[in-house]
């Protein structure tokens, strides 16, 4: 018996040779994440106390896992950042940093950024935040709702 595949996700656009898309909007991946702006998740952290943090992990790795079908996941995510936080601020920097490589870009963010946050603090937030941003905007994803994004 043979498997017909399933048929392309709306918007897929097969790689183009050099591994180039024909268009920046379009993805050879699953769905496209969502720009968030700095200042309005910064301010959901402080006034959850920091309860925001879960919310903020598990849509970013989710987002992740369902644009490249790999990583960890959203539920995963969201537990390792509630359980075990330090993993975390390696673990995103490198999903994301896999992300743009597979992507045939140079990743602003890797391993190394968790020390950013173990030195100076807030400055990791941001960094995965703005990387998450540039990519999501490079694949077509509307511009953050205002809030210094």
């Amino acid at each position: 018996m043979t498997t017909i595949p399933s048929p392309p996700q709306p918007g897929y656009t097969p790689p183009q040779p050099g591994g180039f898309q024909a268009d920046a909007r379009a993805s050879a991946y699953g769905a496209i994440g969502e720009q968030r702006p700095f200042g309005k998740q910064t301010v959901l952290a402080v006034v959850t106390f920091g309860l925001y943090g879960v919310y903020w992990a598990y849509v970013n790795h989710e987002e992740i896992k369902q644009h490249t079908g790999e990583g960890i996941g959203g539920a995963f995510g969201a537990v390792i950042y509630a359980v075990a936080g330090i993993v975390t601020l390696f673990l995103l920097p490198i999903e994301i940093k896999k992300m743009y490589e597979r992507d045939g870009k140079t990743s602003p963010v890797g391993p190394a950024t968790a020390f950013w946050i173990l030195a100076f603090g807030l400055p990791w937030y941001y960094k995965c935040q703005k990387a998450l941003n540039e990519y999501w905007a490079s694949k077509g994803a509307p511009a953050p709702d205002g809030w210094a994004s």
